[in-house]
C-alpha cells in the first residue's frame, strides 16, 4: 500500500521533532564536555553501565550500540583505559573475549551527568510528549 503525500503538518511536525531532539543532544554534548569528557566517551560510559543490567560489555557489542566500526570502538577503549575510566577483563568463559567494566572515578562522573540529563529530561520531555499528542496527531489525521 502505497504511503500517503506528506503534508506541511508531517514536515512541520518532522522538523518540532528534530528541533526538541537536538536541543537535548546539545544539553548532553556540552554537559560531557564540562565534565571533562568527549560526547563520544560519555555516550561509551553509558552503553557500558546500562548494558544488560550492569554485565560487562565486549568491545564488539560496545561498537554495535554506538553503532561505530569495530575498530573505532577499539581505539575509544584504548582512550577510556589510558583515562583511567574503564578495564579490560578477559572473560572467564573465553580467554579471547575482552570485556569492559567502568572504574569507579568512572562511576562518580556517570552518575552526576546521568543525574543532569534526567533532570534535562524532566523538563523538556513535556515539550515530547506535547509533540507526540498534538502535532504528530494533527499530522496523522490531515494524512
Amino acid at each position: 500500500m502505497p504511503r500517503p503525500k506528506l503534508t506541511q503538518s508531517d514536515y512541520s511536525a518532522l522538523a518540532e521533532f528534530r528541533y526538541v531532539l537536538r536541543r537535548f543532544l546539545d544539553f548532553s554534548e556540552k554537559a560531557a564536555r564540562q565534565a571533562g569528557l568527549t560526547p563520544r566517551q560519555h555516550q561509551a560510559l553509558l552503553v557500558i553501565k546500562g548494558y544488560r543490567g550492569g554485565e560487562p560489555i565486549s568491545i564488539g557489542d560496545l561498537a554495535e550500540r554506538l553503532i561505530i566500526h569495530h575498530h573505532s570502538a577499539v581505539e575509544l577503549t584504548n582512550r577510556l583505559v589510558d583515562s583511567g575510566l574503564v578495564v579490560r577483563l578477559h572473560d572467564e568463559n573465553d580467554q579471547r573475549r575482552v570485556l569492559l567494566c567502568l572504574t569507579e572515578r568512572a562511576n562518580a562522573c556517570l552518575e552526576e551527568l546521568s543525574g543532569a540529563h534526567l533532570d534535562e529530561l524532566l523538563r523538556t520531555g513535556p515539550l515530547l510528549g506535547q509533540f507526540f499528542k498534538e502535532e504528530l496527531g494533527k499530522a496523522r489525521a490531515s494524512g
